[in-house]
């Protein structure tokens, strides 16, 4: 994977909405002191070489905790590893009005293409079809808009598929111990969000094929406090567990805490996402945790690629069509000891 050291990023000011701050990334600058690596795409392919001067506009929610702010990271050093794009990237927000007033402003600045993670789909639909509009190709990321016609191109990830791979996994974990009728947990997210459901759907259904079902379940927040206090109350009403999936490895900081302080070992763990420091306990193998489904920020580093090669009109090589692809979905690939090595690089902090 290639160094930070080849990355350069000049950072100034514009009136973006009240507050924001946008961001120049050529290929020559040194980065910021401590900064460690990102996980990019490959620049050897055929659409590697340098071709017509590209600029992208990014726009991303507020960097608050590790998988979002592996987004941002993952973007700006993508566009660093080109020679022939240059990243203007907003400053992250929650606001819904501030981030589409950023966005507006990025359309003002007539981007070439535009790579866009909302923080709701729906309310930045609007501003999406805006762009389109406007002539500027749009690139989607993860959080959907609710028309095609305000993007050009969606990637994002496979919340069901994320949960029937953990599902599946834990399935054949049982059944290698001969474990016919396994107690099996849940630490979930949010649950009235979407994602959510469709996790939770996922694993529930793997489980059936296999002839197992989801024992106690608890909701968390997708943060470390939430999934510490909420795991605490399914151990208490858990004397006997098999497994636990917990969705998220942010979360996941403070489920193991929970089950460290309640020292227990009796059952094993999958993560969800794909952090860095669940991927180095699988490595260990010395505790709970076995493995982790992807739902990888890789995906930015790959909307970036997307975008500079609509910028250049370039397909995908090895591919028969012409144009780049409406939809691409991420396939949450299930890491194991088996195959931690192969990952590590879209490892992420939480």
């Amino acid at each position: 994977m290639p160094s930070l050291d080849r990355r350069r990023f000049l950072w100034g000011t514009t009136a973006l909405g009240a507050t924001a701050v946008l961001a120049g990334c050529t290929s020559n600058e040194t980065p910021q002191a401590g900064a460690s690596n990102a996980a990019v795409a490959g620049t050897s392919g055929a659409n590697s070489a340098p071709g017509k001067a590209v600029t992208i506009g990014f726009s991303a929610p507020a960097a608050d905790h590790g998988w979002m702010a592996a987004m941002t990271k993952n973007a700006k050093a993508q566009a660093g590893q080109f020679s022939d794009v240059t990243l203007k990237a907003t400053e992250g927000t929650n606001d819904v009005n501030q981030q589409i007033a950023q966005v507006e402003t990025l359309i003002n600045d007539k981007v070439d293409v535009l790579v866009i993670l909302p923080f709701d789909g729906k309310a930045l639909t609007e501003v999406g079809r805006q762009a389109t509009d406007a002539g500027i190709q749009v690139v989607n990321v993860d959080r959907i808009f609710d028309t095609p016609l305000a993007y050009r191109a969606w990637i994002g990830g496979d919340n069901y598929r994320m949960g029937v791979n953990a599902g599946n996994y834990i399935a054949a974990q049982m059944k290698a111990k001969n474990i016919s009728n396994p107690v099996i947990g849940e630490v979930a997210g949010i649950d009235s969000l979407p994602l959510t459901q469709e996790r939770s759907t996922g694993f529930k259904e793997a489980l059936a094929r296999a002839g197992f079902s989801v024992g106690p379940r608890v909701s968390a927040q997708f943060t470390p406090e939430s999934g510490e206090q909420q795991t605490a109350n399914l151990l208490q009403g858990a004397s006997k567990l098999d497994a636990l999936w917990n969705h998220d490895d942010d979360q996941g900081i403070g489920v193991l805490a929970a089950i460290d302080g309640a020292g227990r070992k009796d059952f094993i763990m999958v993560g969800g996402a794909g952090s860095r420091n669940m991927m180095d306990l699988i490595k260990a193998d010395s505790g709970v945790v076995k493995a982790t489904v992807l739902y990888s920020p890789s995906m930015a580093s790959s909307a970036i690629a997307l975008a500079r090669m609509l910028g250049q009109a370039k397909g995908i090589g090895d591919l028969a069509e012409h144009e780049i692809p409406a939809l691409i979905t991420t396939y949450s690939a299930v890491v194991s000891k088996e195959n931690v090595d192969s990952y590590l690089d879209v490892g992420f902090d939480s």
